[in-house]
């Protein structure tokens, strides 16, 4: 079977210009791909349309892989790259298949001997921990943390403390809409002398980014509310 290639296409972290943050060499891809495995359709089209399509978004082929797609559908991507057709992977924000279902797809790939092309763009992680000021040598991704009030107090300790072991920067994330009460624990939890980075909006007009030790956040506690936001930790 001839297959073609899977390019993973980052996409902008919100209402940006795809100019302002994609890179030219990436645009000029996107324009040149037809077919799409993207995380939400309407999302998609819209970037894609931004992103050099406009007026012709009709022309393009779409199919949906995120949380709700079964394992069966995923490997009927496989049929995409027949005939050495090329597949640009998107997810909703950010880079593809980071904290995202399409790595199912990339993996898949893989699997069946696909060679996969992954583009620059901007990442909400990489950019918040460029930015904390802490340890940029030694860090972990934690993904999203229980959503339980319980089981979500209980991973902080773990994780100050693994950061307090190691000197490791734990990055973690949080639907939007549990943000506040994520930063409610971690303030409530961690330690007055453990730093503390809540990144926001980053690359948009309004971002915020700033790194404070959790003493320092108590006295000073903002609402980040339904934000796009990193939480960066270091004991």
């Amino acid at each position: 079977m001839d297959y073609g290639k899977l390019y993973l296409i980052p996409s902008p972290l919100g209402d940006t210009a795809p100019a302002d943050v994609i890179p030219a060499p990436v645009l000029d891809r996107i324009r040149q791909i037809r077919t799409y495995v993207v995380e939400e359709t309407r999302t998609a089209r819209r970037y894609l349309s931004a992103a050099g399509w406009k007026g012709h978004v009709g022309e393009l082929e779409f199919h949906e892989l995120n949380e709700h797609t079964d394992p069966a559908s995923v490997e009927g991507l496989l049929a995409l790259f027949a005939d050495g057709n090329d597949v640009g992977l998107i997810s909703e924000a950010g880079l593809p298949a980071v904290a995202d279902p399409g790595a199912l797809l990339v993996a898949l790939c893989h699997r069946h001997d696909i060679e996969v092309v992954p583009y620059v763009g901007p990442s909400s992680l990489m950019l918040a921990l460029m930015a904390s000021g802490l340890n940029g040598q030694c860090f972990a991704f934690c993904g999203y943390i229980p959503a339980k009030p319980e089981e979500r107090r209980k991973a902080i300790k773990t994780l100050e403390k693994r950061s307090s072991t190691e000197k490791q920067t734990q990055i973690l994330i949080e639907t939007p809409y549990r943000n506040d009460a994520l930063l409610g624990d971690l303030l409530a939890i961690c330690e007055a002398r453990t730093r503390l980075c809540i990144a926001a909006d980053i690359t948009l007009p309004d971002a915020f980014i700033k790194t404070r030790t959790v003493g320092q956040w108590r006295q000073d506690k903002p609402l980040i509310g339904k934000r796009p936001c990193v939480f960066l930790l270091l004991a």
